[in-house]
């Protein structure tokens, strides 16, 4: 939750902001109205995928760059599905 604060002391900053969080959390998030946040199916404690995994974690940060740049309000929640090889 304390990541859902900062991110909103951020923005009343106006520096934009993205919380990339596992999708355990969704109900959590979207009680908490934060500015953009993005789902992944990923394990606790490693939202950006598994270690040494770079092709997911980049795409997991493109995914939350594309919501920044792209989220038409604040309160927008993307989910981030991984490629199937």
């Amino acid at each position: 939750m304390s990541v859902g604060h900062v991110a909103r002391l951020i923005e009343e900053a106006g520096i934009p902001t993205v919380i990339v969080a596992v999708k355990a959390f969704e109900t959590r998030m979207r009680m908490m109205t934060l500015p953009r946040v993005v789902l992944t199916p990923h394990l606790l404690g490693r939202p950006f995928g598994a270690p040494g995994d770079h092709a997911t974690q980049r795409a997991v940060i493109l995914t939350a760059l594309k919501l920044l740049e792209s989220a038409p309000r604040e309160g927008e929640i993307a989910n981030f599905q991984p490629e199937r090889a």
